[in-house]
C-alpha cells in the first residue's frame, strides 16, 4: 500500500528558516558556547528547511520522511530531560503566614 502524503509539513517552512537563522545568530552562538562549551549545530535546521521546501514543491516522500523523523527526534530529546522541581498538589499549610524578617532589615 502506498502512503498518502500530507499536503503540508508539520510546521510552515518559515518556522524552519527562523530556527536556522536564530541558531546562526551571534547571540545564540555566544549563549550556546557559554552553556555547552561548543558551537551550536545548525545543520539539522538547514536540512529540515530543505526537506520542507521539497515536501511543499515536489511532494517528495523522502523529504516527508526526513522531516517527520527530525521532528520525532526533537520531541524525544525534549522529553528526555526530567523536571528539576517536584510538582506539589496543594500549597504548604503555612502559606498564608508572613515571611520571617531578617534583623538587618529592621
Amino acid at each position: 500500500l502506498r502512503r498518502r502524503l500530507s499536503p503540508q509539513p508539520p510546521r510552515p517552512c518559515e518556522a524552519y528558516r527562523a530556527e536556522w537563522k536564530l541558531c546562526r545568530s551571534a547571540r545564540h552562538l555566544l549563549h550556546h558556547y557559554y552553556v555547552h562549551g561548543e558551537r551550536p549545530a545548525c545543520d539539522q535546521w538547514l536540512r529540515d528547511l530543505a526537506s520542507c521546501h521539497e515536501w511543499e514543491k515536489r511532494r517528495s516522500a523522502e523529504a516527508q520522511q526526513s522531516l517527520c523523523e527530525s521532528e520525532r527526534a526533537r520531541v524525544q530529546a525534549a522529553r528526555k530531560h526530567a523536571l528539576v522541581w517536584s510538582l506539589r498538589r496543594s500549597p504548604p499549610a503555612d502559606w498564608h503566614l508572613p515571611l520571617p524578617q531578617d534583623e538587618k532589615d529592621e
